[in-house]
């Protein structure tokens, strides 16, 4: 007989269900109505599917096919970071499964390239940062590797041909051109707003892209600076410059079959590039960002400025990643194209140029991904490395088969029984969140729309994960006026981000176009601007790093909810709905946990037909505690051998199907405080406002690269956050921290939560300071020690 196994502390987890209240909800109702299918304008041509699935690689940010095999090398980092770069070497078949490590850096990993006679010399030259501890150089290291199977690859062989001293935007990434001359790239070295002001000094290797000879070494260099170089010969230049006035060349590629170069590089403020770099070109930076003026006085080198060949602003793309230019088969419209990426927002663009004029730029694939590099495999085929672990290709999106028109009312979306009354259907299950994020003053009204009975997978941390088809509705109000409707849904396996307008009438609302709008409104006497989101900002904040869903998760749902007169945790309501489907692994953790407390003799009482209790209601659970005494008693013993706890484990994640009650109850889950609370923990309070507004990107991986940890669980002292130096604008202030204990004015998390315009955070979708937050943020400052 098959057995599923529990623990005897189900009886623990049961008993605080409190059959005796009433649920919030009674039963749940399939939600058949949906109109919010498919997308307003044609979706992208292409989809990202992975090119090898079996492969698991920690933060790839790059791939390069080794010549002469089918071998492909992944360089990747330790951690979403940074960490220790390593070289792995794959087969480049789709279902390689296995890794050999080739090489390990002591130093954060940028770029690989083969030197064009590698099937004779052997070398391979890798960019990097480090060392890990110490003075950090962005160098350029040969290595020798046998060209010839098993490949090997002799740490000792390596010499560095160039390093320059950078700690902030290092660039790194190096190409052989057609002329057989090595490219190199260089940021400007800093992490804000060019603060050594490199961006336009030729006297050093920073801010550029360098043009070198290593095959001719000379004055006592590993290299010499071809003679064609555009500024040999200029008083005080680096005569290695070949282009100038980058603020981070993230990912360079140069095109051997026309020896064009191409930069994608990041912005700061407003704007990301891609460059076709021309030879002693001046980009900009830090006079300009792109082309749009940044501090235009620190225009200073001896070029004139030259404009990128495309540029996005921050409501397309925020970090933006170069590419390739791809010359393969599967794909014959992108042949020629350079296709380049978004690391934030995952976005796949592809641009063709006829002498540096644009011909051709569109966008091809919205992602999943996080975006670190683009490469070729050993066919001449895209490869795409995601720094969330895996490597992809495009392919063709299906034909989109669409039943009806997207709807471009809120009444036509299926959502709303009565769109005047704003009186969703039954279906739809009403929501709210112990922490809301600030919305300008905004009242909110949320609603999870399910599609039939799909259940939502729990986890415990972070945004739940959702079935296809899945809507998530919240509408705005200032004072009594309805301003906007949002729907986040999840569509071909993407969250996507819409937004309609109520009408003056206040009856309907229009589908907001793409690009966002701004619309005055009169409140309370005052005139402030509301902003409606473009369709690439929802996703900004609605980020991977969140699992994309911010308010649907275990610290914010857990609260009393009132469902019109009836009020109930809604952890608890939505458990008995059968809302959630819940990962064997986690009762397993949380039973281990707890068997570990309870002592050895607990480890003794084991099992229960778990898969039949989960399925019945909390209410009669009562009876069935002595009935899971008693099938417990009669349980054969394990084999003596084997630890009880892990017989019973492994037993138990084996069985099959899924569960739906949740591992405890929903008081021992972590909770967010209300920070309008004053009668709640003043830090507790903080750390909610934090967790809700600024821990969307300050988190490991969550984009915000001022580096600062900012989740409610994440302690004081790994926050990187107290006397810590800012690491972007200060606003001239002296001494300043992130946070200057006992001194909010000195304190940059003040700053710029109590200041709207450059500088402001968050940074988007907010032009009303939230007063009552900077009044929370300076009495825990001042109260700091």
């Amino acid at each position: 007989m098959r057995l599923t196994v529990a623990f005897v502390c189900l009886f623990a987890l049961t008993s605080s269900l409190r059959a005796d209240a009433p649920y919030g909800l009674d039963r749940r109702v399939p939600w058949t109505t949906s109109r919010v299918v498919g997308f307003p304008s044609p979706p992208p041509p292409y989809r990202a599917v992975r090119a090898f699935p079996n492969l698991k690689v920690v933060c790839p940010i790059a791939v390069a096919h080794q010549p002469g095999s089918d071998c492909l090398l992944l360089l990747h980092q330790m951690f979403p970071w940074g960490g220790h770069g390593k070289i792995l070497r794959v087969k480049d078949v789709p279902d390689v499964a296995e890794a050999e490590e080739v090489l390990n850096l002591d130093g954060i990993a940028y770029g690989v390239a083969f030197h064009p006679d590698f099937l004779k010399n052997g070398y391979l030259y890798v960019g990097d940062n480090g060392p890990m501890s110490g003075k950090k150089r962005t160098r350029v290291t040969r290595y020798a590797m046998d060209p010839k199977p098993p490949y090997k690859l002799d740490p000792k062989s390596a010499k560095i041909v160039l390093a320059w001293d950078s700690d902030g935007h290092n660039g790194g990434d190096l190409a052989f051109g057609p002329d057989g001359l090595l490219y190199v790239s260089s940021g400007d070295g800093t992490s804000d707003s060019d603060t050594n002001l490199t961006g336009q000094d030729l006297s050093k290797l920073l801010a550029k892209v360098l043009r070198i000879d290593v095959d001719r070494p000379g004055d006592g260099k590993e290299y010499s600076v071809p003679k064609d170089n555009p500024f040999v010969g200029l008083k005080g230049a680096r005569p290695e410059t070949w282009a100038y006035g980058f603020r981070n060349p993230w990912r360079l590629h140069v095109d051997k079959p026309t020896g064009d170069v191409w930069v994608g590089n990041n912005g700061q403020d407003l704007w990301e590039q891609i460059y076709l770099v021309r030879k002693g070109a001046n980009y900009g930076w830090s006079a300009y960002e792109g082309s749009h003026p940044f501090y235009a006085g620190r225009l200073g080198g001896p070029s004139p400025l030259a404009a990128p060949v495309a540029e996005h602003h921050h409501s397309d793309a925020r970090s933006m990643t170069g590419g390739v230019v791809y010359r393969g088969k599967k794909l014959p419209e992108l042949h020629g194209a350079y296709v380049y990426g978004d690391w934030s927002t995952g976005k796949v663009w592809g641009i063709r140029h006829d002498k540096g004029r644009v011909t051709w730029h569109k966008e091809l694939a919205v992602t999943p991904m996080q975006i670190t590099g683009f490469g070729l495999d050993s066919r001449g085929e895209l490869l795409i490395a995601d720094h969330g672990g895996g490597t992809y290709r495009l392919e063709p999106a299906p034909k989109e088969e669409r039943q009806f028109p997207f709807p471009t009312r809120l009444s036509e979306t299926g959502l709303f029984a009565s769109v005047k009354e704003h009186r969703p259907q039954p279906e739809l299950i009403p929501y709210s969140v112990n922490a809301p994020l600030w919305s300008d003053g905004a009242d909110k009204e949320r609603y999870l729309a399910l599609p039939g009975t799909e259940p939502v997978d729990f986890t415990p941390k972070n945004g739940w994960n959702f079935p296809e088809g899945t809507v998530l509705v919240k509408t705005f109000a200032l004072g009594r006026r309805r301003v906007e409707t949002r729907l986040l849904t999840r569509q071909v396996g993407q969250w996507y981000g819409y937004s309609y307008l109520w009408n003056d009438a206040q009856t309907d609302a229009d589908l907001v176009p793409a690009e966002g709008a701004d619309r005055p409104y009169e409140v309370r006497g005052l005139r402030q601007t509301w902003h409606y989101p473009s369709r690439t900002e929802c996703m900004v904040c609605h980020s991977r790093a969140a699992n994309f869903v911010l308010g649907l998760s275990a610290a914010q749902m857990n609260k009393v909810h009132d469902y019109g007169g009836v009020k109930d945790n809604q952890l608890r309501t939505l458990q008995h709905l059968g809302v959630f489907r819940v990962g064997r692994g986690e009762y397993a953790d949380e039973m281990r946990g707890r068997w570990g407390r309870a002592g050895d003799e607990a480890r003794g009482l084991l099992l229960a037909p778990f898969d039949v209790l989960s399925r019945l209601r909390p209410d009669v659970t009562r009876p069935v505690r002595q009935a899971v005494a008693e099938v417990a008693a009669r349980l054969p013993a394990p084999p003596k051998e084997l630890d009880p706890l892990a017989w019973a484990e492994k037993t138990f994640r084996d069985a099959p199907g899924h569960l739906t009650l949740l591992p405890k109850p929903p008081a021992e889950y972590e909770r967010l405080v209300d920070p309008s609370d004053r009668g709640a923990n003043l830090e507790a309070r903080v750390r909610s406002y934090l967790h809700a507004n600024c821990a969307i990107c300050h988190v490991q991986a969550g984009g915000g690269n001022a580096q600062i940890e900012l989740e409610f669980t994440t302690p004081r002292d790994k926050m990187n956050l107290v006397g810590v130096k800012p690491l972007h604008d200060a606003f001239g202030i002296t001494g300043a921290k992130l946070v200057v204990p006992g001194d909010p004015e000195r304190s940059i998390l003040y700053q710029r939560v109590k200041r709207r315009g450059p500088g402001q955070m968050p940074p988007l979708a907010t032009s009303v300071v939230d007063d009552e937050a900077t009044a929370l943020l300076y009495e825990w400052i001042r109260a700091m020690k």
